[in-house]
């Protein structure tokens, strides 16, 4: 419990005032422990107000198997604290806080105000109704620790706070305008805990086309393609089928931002300059189905030109560039066209070959990749297995989602393990 009487004294004092730190401080404060949130910014929740476009798409509306699925770096560690408090849990603590919610498409979660900054100030309600203290504008520099147990923090300014449990909520290293700058990862590996390699995910990928350039694409999106992310081995790792928009450095989209992750690790763990990629253009039909309607319409309407066959489903800008690279001339029609020159224009339409060279650069991505190795940390309470009394939650571990709920997800989710553990060990009850 807190003694009374020593200056600055707490059960739990909770680092980042982020999406799972303010969700950590409400649930430690909601067991009566007496619970300190102190955040480098003068406000709370500067990168949550940009989540979703700034809408705070707060989680998913699928099953938590399905949920799990869209976690691909170190999801089954989530399998704990998914148990206890899941999507369906984060649903039920805003409406029950007052907070009406929508679904939308893909099962995506948002306040029906549309606005993050409603998320912010409901949660400020909350920290205010519990009894937290805020200390805002304040850096924490050191976790302070004793024969291997924690008993509080030091600010940069050279304040000292005590506690029985401290939380460490810090975020990832995207967005570092926000104050998203890795200071979490520096404070736990003071504590000698590992740090997996970081690596943007959620990202545009930077990529080029084998043999031609892409500039002349920039701005064309397209819907319902396949993209396709290859390893050393030339095996794919990562499909991903959706929307996807070219850019003057790449590609961008949906999809492109879902397998951006897979294109960092790989490059990372493989050693490799550039990624090969494929990209699908119509991925509801196999190459043989495409062959026969085109050898059909060669048979019955030979005098119509190759490109009409595509006019549905690609842009015109789109086509002219394929048949360029197929050397197929802009106006030739399919009567005058030979079956293996069809056969290879059908292979480019079911696989495009592009190169990744990388993703945009860590501070421009969605999401941190990488982080606090969860080896260390115990996965049904979010406890450090190195230094008693120390918690880790959201972005600052080594787990991470798609876009989509995902992220915010991991971080209610751990962020509510964390704080109700902390309480429950700070007060005497663990």
């Amino acid at each position: 419990m807190i003694d009374k009487n020593k200056v600055n004294s707490f059960d739990v004092i909770v680092i980042g005032a982020g999406a799972s730190g303010m969700m950590a401080a409400v649930s430690a404060a909601r067991l009566g422990a007496g619970t300190l949130l102190i955040e480098k910014n003068d406000a709370l929740g500067k990168k949550l107000l940009l989540t979703g476009g700034g809408r705070c798409n707060l989680t998913s509306a699928d099953n938590r198997d399905e949920l799990l699925a869209q976690i691909p770096v170190n999801g089954k560690f989530l399998y704990s604290s998914m148990a206890n408090f899941d999507n369906k849990d984060i649903m039920d603590f805003f409406l029950s806080g007052g907070v009406k919610l929508k679904i939308e498409d893909n099962g995506r979660v948002f306040p029906v105000t549309d606005s993050s900054k409603s998320i912010v100030e409901f949660f400020e309600l909350k920290l205010k109704s519990y009894g937290v203290k805020l200390k805002t504008a304040s850096a924490v520099a050191e976790i302070l620790q004793r024969n291997g147990k924690v008993y509080g923090v030091r600010t940069k300014q050279g304040e000292e706070f005590y506690a029985k449990c401290v939380i460490v909520a810090c975020g990832g290293k995207s967005f570092p305008s926000t104050g998203s700058n890795g200071d979490g990862y520096a404070l736990m590996k003071a504590l000698g805990h590992s740090i997996s390699p970081l690596y943007a995910a959620e990202v545009p990928i930077v990529c080029r086309n084998c043999g031609s350039s892409l500039a002349e694409l920039s701005g064309i999106s397209l819907q319902d393609v396949k993209l396709s992310v290859y390893n050393k081995k030339n095996k794919v790792v990562a499909s991903h089928e959706g929307d996807l928009i070219f850019t003057h450095f790449g590609i961008s989209g949906p999809i492109a931002l879902r397998c951006s992750g897979f294109v960092n690790s790989i490059m990372r763990k493989e050693k490799m300059g550039t990624i090969r990629l494929s990209l699908d253009l119509i991925p509801q039909k196999s190459k043989g189905e495409i062959l026969d309607e085109l050898k059909s319409m060669a048979r019955n309407s030979g005098e119509k030109e190759l490109k009409s066959y595509l006019k549905a489903d690609i842009p015109k800008r789109l086509i002219v560039y394929l048949l360029k690279l197929a050397g197929i001339s802009d106006g030739q029609k399919l009567k005058q066209l030979p079956e293996k020159k069809l056969e290879e224009f059908v292979v480019l339409l079911k696989g495009i070959e592009l190169k990744a060279e990388g993703t945009l650069s860590l501070d421009k991505a969605f999401v941190t990749a990488g982080g606090v190795s969860i080896k260390e940390i115990n996965p049904k309470t979010m406890e450090s297995k190195l230094v008693p009394g120390v918690y880790a939650c959201g972005e600052v571990l080594d787990v991470s989602g798609y876009t989509g709920g995902y992220n915010l997800t991991i971080a209610f989710s751990t962020g509510h393990t964390a704080g109700t553990f902390a309480a429950t060990k700070a007060m005497g009850n663990d």
